[in-house]
């Protein structure tokens, strides 16, 4: 039972890369890395446990929060795409060499 959680992981994981959508690809491997800390805590191997809680955390995080900041300004997206030909606010970068 106690490998089955880690292939099943394993398993999740690994299908996450077919995800076009790349918040898609993050909510799985979040649940994947949820499934990893499972079989950390049967295993009583904390590093395993606290590695995966991290992942699971960031993953959700990069995932939910984007869309938590594209509902708080309207669905008007905070990202703003720099195309070629573009002009691109480069004021406050500052140089070394100035």
């Amino acid at each position: 039972m106690m490998d089955a959680i880690g292939w099943i992981a394993t398993a999740i994981f690994l299908a996450s890369y077919s995800c076009k959508d790349p918040r898609k690809l993050r909510l799985i491997q979040a649940a994947a890395a949820l499934l990893w800390v499972a079989y950390g805590v049967v295993l009583h191997a904390i590093p395993i446990v606290v590695a995966n809680l991290l992942v699971a955390g960031v993953a959700a995080y990069s995932s939910l929060g984007g869309l938590l900041l594209r509902r708080a300004d309207g669905g008007a997206g905070v990202r703003r795409e720099i195309t070629p030909g573009s002009d691109a606010d480069l004021s406050r970068i500052s140089s070394p060499y100035s």
